[in-house]
C-alpha cells in the first residue's frame, strides 16, 4: 500500500469544481512533485488530504486511513502549508517546544530538528526577526518534530533566495533517503526537476500526467536517444528499417522512442561506428506546458 493514496477525489465549491476525479499515489522513500498552473487544484487537494476540507466524493488517505482517523497524526504526517504562521513574540526554540508539548513529543526532538534544518544559531531569536528563509526552515523543523513517515509541503520554496532553494532541494532528498514519503507542490519547475523522483501534473482540477520524472520528460514516445555517427545515413537507414523514426540534424540523429541500448545494438549489428550516444529528454517546463497548454 502506498504511503499516500488519492482515489477519485472530487471537490466542489458551489458551482466550481476545484478537483475532478483525481487519483495518484505517493510512495515511501521518494519525492513526488505535484505540479499545475495557479488555480489547478493543488492546494485544495493537499487540504483535503490533511483533513482541512471535506471531499465532495472520493478519498485522500495515508496508508488507507483519513487524516482524522490517524491515531497520532503529528507522528505520522508532517505538513507545511503556504499560510504557515508563527507567534512573532516567541523564539524559534519556544515555538517548537510548544508544538512538542501539544503533540506529546520528547522535548529532545526540538534540538534535533533545529540541527536538522540548520537553525541552531537563530533558535533563541524572536520569530518576528526571522527572514523568509528562516521561517521556512522553522516550518520544516515543526513538520519533522514527530518524526513522521510522510511530509506534505505546499510551495515550500516560495520567497526563498537561491541558497534557500538549494537548501530546500537538499532536505527534500535527505528526507526521502531516510525512507519518508515526500509530497511537494511547486511552480518552480527547474528546481522540481532537480529534486523529485515522481511527478503528478494537474490542470483545472484534472490529472494531466503522472509517472517517474523520466517517464514524464520522455513524452508520448518515451525517452529519445541522440546519436552521432561516422556514417549517419547508413545508421539512419538501419534504424528506419527496424520501424524506428529518425530525425536528422547534420551528423546527429535523434531517435524518439528508443533507448541508447537499443540504438547501440543496432549500430553494432550494422557495424556503424558511433561517436556519441545519450538519452535526450524534454525539460520539465516543456513537458508541463505540453500537458497543460489547453488550459492556458
Amino acid at each position: 500500500m502506498a504511503a499516500v493514496e488519492i482515489r477519485a477525489l472530487h471537490k466542489r465549491f458551489g458551482k466550481v469544481e476545484a478537483v475532478k476525479d483525481l487519483s495518484f499515489d505517493v510512495e515511501a522513500g521518494r519525492v513526488t512533485g505535484f505540479l499545475g498552473p495557479n488555480g489547478a487544484g493543488k492546494s485544495t487537494t493537499l487540504r483535503a488530504l490533511l483533513g482541512l476540507v471535506r471531499p465532495t466524493s472520493g478519498t485522500a488517505t495515508f496508508g488507507g486511513q483519513r487524516y482524522d482517523e490517524l491515531e497520532h497524526p503529528s507522528s505520522q504526517v508532517g505538513a507545511v502549508l503556504e499560510d504557515a504562521s508563527f507567534h512573532p513574540g516567541r523564539t524559534g526554540r519556544n515555538h517548537l517546544r510548544v508544538l512538542a508539548a501539544a503533540g506529546e513529543h520528547p522535548v529532545s526532538r526540538v534540538d534535533e530538528v533545529l540541527d536538522a534544518v540548520g537553525l541552531n544559531d537563530a533558535a533563541d531569536r524572536r520569530v518576528k526577526g526571522y527572514s523568509m528563509g528562516m521561517r521556512q526552515r522553522l516550518a520544516i523543523a515543526a513538520a519533522l518534530l514527530g518524526d513522521p513517515g510522510v511530509l506534505v509541503l505546499d510551495e515550500p520554496t516560495n520567497g526563498l533566495d537561491p541558497p534557500g532553494i538549494s537548501w530546500m532541494r537538499g532536505i527534500l532528498r535527505e528526507q526521502a533517503a531516510q525512507g519518508r514519503a515526500v509530497l511537494v507542490s511547486s511552480h518552480l519547475l527547474a528546481e522540481v526537476a532537480q529534486s523529485v523522483d515522481d511527478v503528478v501534473i494537474i490542470a483545472k482540477g484534472e490529472l494531466r500526467g503522472r509517472g517517474t520524472l523520466a517517464e514524464v520528460l520522455g513524452g508520448d514516445d518515451g525517452p529519445a536517444t541522440e546519436v552521432r555517427s561516422r556514417d549517419p545515413e547508413k545508421l539512419a537507414h538501419a534504424l528506419e528499417s527496424r520501424g524506428l523514426r529518425v530525425e536528422r540534424d547534420g551528423d546527429v540523429l535523434l531517435v524518439p522512442g528508443a533507448t541508447p541500448e537499443q540504438v547501440g545494438e543496432i549500430a553494432a549489428e550494422e557495424q556503424v561506428a558511433v561517436l556519441g550516444l545519450a538519452p535526450r529528454m524534454r525539460s520539465l517546463e516543456a513537458a508541463f506546458f505540453a500537458l497543460t497548454e489547453e488550459t492556458t
